[in-house]
């Protein structure tokens, strides 16, 4: 067995380390976690307990961004982060040992573990085991301590309050677009498999002929009620969700906000028309269908609230001390609010759970990148913190009932912002404007292509050849080269731009047989004429019919603007302190002095003494490149990535001791933004 399969295997008991973000927001080398407590070299006491190099080193190597590096900022940064985490790890053990778990429950989730990972053979387990650093022992030992957490947990959750209705009406206000209904449509639809068919009953149709009784007839499904999408009641066809229909199909259909005929859609081997006689748009449910589901989510939040303010509780009071220097680290405050401290290594946190700080890492070197971190991510990061730890007094400032960890009461905060938030026709339609390309279908054609030498070959084909017979025969004998180009959409590249010019921009093509004959096109040091068989013009959908597309999507950015335009004013009615760019100066101090010294390399004998004032290219820095560098320019500008900074919203797990193993994680997930509605 390998070390990563028992990695997974035992992740199952770290499932209740992950009941809040905002405690563990990275998963560690097993061994690492299960070695034994204070087996190895001492590096720190938390409160007493000994936290050896060896769990240090162990989480470090864990984990591929904490290992990316070990000098530098993004070195210390990294080196900070690990201590602050294994320290929470330590309180939190440490505040259940009171805790009791029988042997019996530590063997039946082992045994749980064994049989879920095919590890019933006692050697292959301790083979896998040994391959971790671990005894089956100090496996068992760790796994009683998770469950003891899992048990201090779920005590924990048992003492959140119950929520109230107030708390749940404002909740419901604030998200009201969590509980509605989906668009539904009340509509017929005929099915056939053969595309003429499907366009002369479309025909038929649109000419006014009676739809159901043409489904009757004609369509492969729902004949025996008309092509009545949903059972028929008193003669009107129950309505139906998108869903109901092929993705193709169910675009088309539900594009007709007001009601009408499709075209003819093909979609897995058959040909569809959908008659839409009512566009049901999406409406909020009433609050007391929505009320259980309200309750459910505000009790999560309360639960994990609780456990947030525990651990808050746990870090409060603890006291360090380093017994190795070489992990001795800087943790100041980075920001205050609302009478909060907000430590560094919070904002560092931050940066390590975002995914795509690993892609960043990959793409330019530690150095440079611990530059742009600074530079960018770790400012917004701050003011995202900022903002969470202020979020509770906010909400007692301004008497909202809003309820959870800080990450859900600044999510209600920026709700509470934008709650008149509305969309306007002109919003609608300077966001179409921008967007146009997004509503188009681009054209498209079967292209074929005759290549001549002579300019007057190619003239003299296209005007003589009328469409009678095949082309690629017609254009061979009057000495062309023919390339079947096959199916072409506009902006594909298939065709050079003067070739796609030719075809989809001309004012006018010459008719020939099924298809049409561009002009003479100059391609190099030949002649070309393009036949164009089942040419589609681009077609771009008006603004009414993507408005009920894109009314959604426009509410939700004018929201977001709004509720943290919101937030941000009453934040800063708190006047918080932002110390980020005296940590950071610190910090470069610190890396700067701890750097080792400059090596120099004597001089071969002979070699001519530089000149005073002048570096010669043997002593120049490693970390400059010559201008002709063989070593490719870096593009400054990374991957967006999301830098809102604050703790992820707690996620519950329930029953990790019975759980299914999960997968290996290396990194945590990004962590949310604050402006972001709570969600059930």
């Amino acid at each position: 067995m390998n070390r990563k399969k028992i990695t997974n295997a035992m992740l199952i008991v770290l499932a209740l380390l992950l009941v809040v973000g905002m405690a563990y927001q990275f998963t560690p080398n097993i061994a690492g976690l299960f070695s034994g407590g204070a087996a190895g070299t001492p590096a720190l006491k938390v409160n007493g307990q000994t936290i050896t190099v060896e769990q240090l080193e162990q989480a470090k190597r864990g984990n591929p961004i904490l290992s990316s590096t070990d000098t530098g900022v993004l070195g210390d940064d990294f080196k900070t982060y690990i201590v602050a985490n294994q320290v929470q790890q330590a309180l939190v053990t440490a505040n259940t040992k009171d805790i009791k778990v029988s042997r019996t429950d530590v063997n039946a989730e082992v045994t749980k573990v064994r049989e879920a990972n095919n590890f019933q053979d006692n050697k292959a387990w301790t083979d896998a085991l040994q391959g971790a650093g671990l005894t089956d022992a100090s496996y068992r030992e760790s796994v009683g301590e998770q469950l003891a957490i899992q048990r201090k947990v779920d005590d924990l959750k048992k003492t959140a309050p119950a929520p109230t209705d107030a708390e749940a009406k404002l909740y419901y206000d604030l998200n009201t677009a969590a509980f509605q209904s989906e668009a539904r449509i009340q509509g017929r639809q005929i099915v056939v498999t053969d595309e003429a068919k499907a366009k002369a009953l479309l025909a038929q149709a649109q000419g006014g002929a009676d739809f159901a009784a043409l489904a009757t007839a004609n369509s492969t499904e729902f004949k025996d009620r008309g092509g009545a999408l949903g059972p028929v009641e008193n003669g009107v066809p129950r309505p139906v969700a998108q869903v109901a229909l092929p993705t193709d199909v169910g675009v088309g259909a539900f594009a007709l906000t007001s009601g009408g005929l499709t075209g003819v859609i093909p979609s897995g081997g058959k040909f569809y028309i959908v008659k839409v006689e009512k566009y049901l748009a999406p409406a909020p449910k009433p609050f007391e269908e929505a009320k259980t589901d309200i309750m459910t989510a505000l009790k999560t939040q309360k639960e994990n609230a609780v456990v947030e303010n525990w651990l808050s509780g746990l870090e409060k009071d603890a006291k360090i001390e380093y017994t190795d220097l070489n992990w001795k680290t800087e943790n100041p405050t980075v920001a205050t609010v609302a009478g909060k401290n907000i430590p560094y290594s919070d904002v560092v946190g931050g940066i390590v759970s975002n995914q795509q700080f690993g892609s960043l890492l990959q793409q330019v070197p530690p150095e440079q990148a611990g530059g742009m971190v600074n530079g960018i991510l770790k400012p917004q990061v701050v003011q995202g913190l900022i903002q969470s730890y202020a979020a509770p007094e906010i909400a007692r400032k301004l008497g909202l009932a809003l309820s959870g960890t800080r990450q859900d009461i600044a999510a209600g905060l920026a709700a509470y912002g934008a709650r008149d938030v509305t969309v306007t026709d002109a919003d609608l339609q300077a966001f179409y404007d921008e967007n146009k390309a997004q509503f188009e279908t681009p054209a498209s054609a079967t292209i074929s292509e005759a290549s001549f030498r002579d300019r007057n070959q190619a003239l003299a084909f296209r005007t003589d050849w009328k469409g009678a017979g095949d082309f690629t025969a017609a254009a061979g004998k009057a000495g062309a080269t023919v390339s079947e180009r096959g199916a072409v959409t506009a902006g594909d590249s298939k065709l050079s731009p003067e070739l796609e010019a030719a075809v989809f921009k001309a004012t006018a093509l010459k008719d020939a047989g099924e298809g049409s004959l561009s002009d003479v096109i100059k391609v190099g040091e030949r002649f070309s004429v393009l036949y164009a068989t089942d040419l589609k013009q681009a077609v771009t959908q008006p603004l009414s019919s993507v408005r009920a597309q894109i009314e959604p999507q426009v509410l939700e950015t004018k929201k977001g603007e709004a509720g943290q335009a919101f937030l941000t004013k009453e934040v800063a009615a708190l006047k918080p302190t932002d110390n980020l760019e005296k940590v950071l100066a610190d910090q470069a101090k610190r890396v700067a002095a701890a750097a080792p010294a400059p090596t120099t390399t004597p001089a071969a004998p002979g070699a001519t003494p530089a000149t005073p004032g002048t570096t010669p290219d043997s002593a120049a820095p490693a970390d400059s490149a010559p201008a002709d560098s063989a070593t490719p320019p870096v593009d400054s500008t990374p991957e967006p990535m999301p830098a809102d900074g604050t703790e992820p919203t707690p996620t519950p797990a329930e029953g990790a001791g019975s759980s299914a193993t999960p997968p290996a994680t290396e990194t945590a997930p990004a962590t949310e933004a604050p402006a972001t509605p709570a969600t059930p």
